[in-house]
Formats: structure tokens, sequence, C-alpha cells
């Protein structure tokens, strides 16, 4: 999400953020002393921070919004907090003569009206106003990113997780593996990595299933056989070929590989079950340090969306490295797309 930080030198506000490949940065406002630029820069910054929670959280990964009081209607509620930001930031709550203050619990609201009592305390109503219009950028670019238009400062979006797949973002996704079947930076830079996730998927499979006719083996085999020739990030491209081959879609697959991340990041566990049937397995193996191999999750809780992308994409180039220790013609690419095309399962 947007950063934002003072610039001593210009006396300025400056808004930044992430574009897959680097930083670009954009002056809000000049502010008259740093103490107050910093302090309205950490406030704005923790609002954006709760604002893009709504697209990371959205109220459809969580079940029924309609379901009163349910985390997939709080989700919802916080949602439709962004229409009372601008009141909060032209007249946010003050304290009483008493030292009293009306405090929200939606954190948006809150945090809306924080920044609004910093700018109160500065006392500058142009500044307000040019506050409002960077926080309004804010929010259409939050907009946009959850519609799948990732211009401009939707950007942002490519560099976080989105547990719900825009059918925009895998179309275009699988447009760009199906030009380059081992991928583009493109991929990082101008997609979801979650919907970008879901293609990869799709062309991992086409892929392994290329290699392992080539090299005579089962395509769930292919990944680890590439680790023989190169060293590759094996457990998750195999997990994810494995369930693909037991009949799931890669959307299905995706989002519960990123939940499971998403929760893990939360301080909790979706498959309690599962890692207690591991970790008896190992204690029961002969592995001494057997802790060692238990997984909460296969993908990072920082960057799981990401993470993923990277293992799926360095899964197919496992499978070209096995394709190509067994036949020296070109023609991997070829292949790979005609066994696409004649994939059965939908991307969605």
């Amino acid at each position: 999400m947007t950063r934002y930080a003072y610039d001593s030198g210009a006396g300025t506000l400056v808004a930044t953020w992430g574009t897959g490949r680097g930083d670009v940065a954009q002056t809000v406002a000049a502010v008259s002393g740093m103490a107050r630029g910093v302090e309205l820069a950490a406030a704005l910054a923790s609002l954006a921070r709760c604002q893009w929670r709504t697209y990371t959280h959205p109220a459809t990964a969580a079940g029924d919004p309609d379901v009163e009081d349910g985390e997939a209607w709080r989700r919802a509620q916080e949602r439709g907090r962004f229409e009372k930001v601008e009141e909060a930031l032209r007249a946010p709550n003050l304290p009483d003569e008493d030292g009293c203050m009306l405090v929200f619990y939606s954190p948006i609201e809150e945090s809306a009206h924080h920044v609004g009592r910093v700018l109160h305390a500065i006392g500058d109503p142009d500044l307000v106003d040019r506050v409002v219009a960077e926080v309004r950028t804010e929010q259409a670019a939050i907009t946009a990113a959850e519609l799948g238009d990732l211009a401009g400062r939707a950007r942002q979006a490519v560099e976080l997780t989105r547990p719900e797949i825009s059918p925009v973002q895998v179309h275009a996704a699988d447009r760009l593996l199906r030009d380059n079947p081992l991928g583009t930076i493109d991929l990082f830079t101008e997609l979801d990595p979650a919907a970008a996730s879901v293609a990869a998927a799709h062309w991992l499979r086409a892929a392994a299933k290329v290699a392992g006719d080539v090299a005579g083996i089962d395509p769930v085999d292919v990944v680890a056989e590439a680790d023989d020739i190169e060293a590759l990030q094996v457990e998750t491209p195999t997990v994810v070929l494995e369930r693909l081959t037991a009949g799931e879609t890669p959307t299905q697959v995706v989002i519960d590989l990123i939940a499971d991340a998403i929760a893990v990041s939360e301080g909790k566990v979706r498959d309690l079950d599962g890692i207690i049937d591991a970790a008896q397995h190992l204690e029961e193996s002969d592995d001494n340090d057997w802790t060692e191999g238990i997984r909460i999750c296969r993908l990072d809780p920082t960057r799981p969306a990401i993470d993923l992308l990277e293992d799926l994409l360095g899964g197919i180039r496992g499978c070209w490295l096995v394709f190509s220790e067994q036949d020296r013609d070109a023609g991997f690419e070829t292949a790979v797309r005609t066994e696409a095309d004649a994939e059965t399962y939908p991307l969605q």
C-alpha cells in the first residue's frame, strides 16, 4: 500500500508506492515543520494500510456478507467506511473540554479522524484540500484494483496478496504465458500475483505433461527430476501438480494455498489436523530431527501470492530442463501451447 514520508529538505509530504520493480514517488503537499510533516505522514500511512486491507481481505473471501455480525459482514461494513473518510478528514472528532473524545471501532474511520486531527492542529485549509484529494486518489486505486485494473497507482496491488481471483487478470496472465510459457517479468509487474498464479498453474500442468512424456516419467515427478539438473523449489509445484491431477482446478488450488499462508500470517492455522498428522508421521519415522520437516504452510506468509508465482514459474523452467535433457531439438514451447489448449478444466 502507499507509504508516506516527509522530505525535510524540500519541506514536502511525499507519497510512495511499489510497482513490482521499484517504488515511485509523488509530492502531495508542502508542510511547514518536520515534526508536523512526519506526524501527518505516519497518520496517512496508517489510513492507507487500513483501506488496502479491504482489498487483501475482501468480504467475499470470508463467507456470506449478508450474515450479520459474521466476519464477511464485518469486512463489508469496513469497506463501506470509505464514504465516511472525507468528512472525518475535514471535521474530525476532537477532545471536549473534559478531555473526552469519541473513538470509532472501525479502523478506517478512526484512522481518518486521526489524520483529520493532525490537519486540524496544523491549521492549513489548503493542506486539508490536498490531503483529501490524495486520499480520494488512493481510494480510487483500491477500487480499480478490485476490478482488475492495475493501471496507475493501482499498480501497487502487484505486491499484495488478494485471496479472490480476477478473471480479467487471469486471462491477461494466460496471454502472457501463451506468448512465453517460461514466463516474463510482466507477470510480476503488471498483474495481480494470485491471478497470475492461477494461469501459471495451468501452464505448469501442460509443461509437466510435455516433459513427462518425453522423459517417460509421471508428470507429477517432473519437477523433482529437474531438481537433479538444477536446484529448484520442488515441494510447492509438485503439490500443485498432484492436486490438479486429482481433479482440482487451478483456482481452487491457488486460493487454498494462499488462504493457508494468510491464516499463518495472522497467527492462525487452517489445517490443524493435517499438521498433527504430519508431526506424528515424522515422529514415527527414522528422522531424528523430525521437527525440521513440518511446514505450517507451503508459502511465505509475508508474500504468499508472489512466492507461489515464483515457485510455479520455477516449476515450468524445471519442465523445460527435463525436456531439454531428453530432446535437444527445439519445440518445448510449441508442445506446451498445444497441451495447454487440450486441458479440459477451466482456469476459473
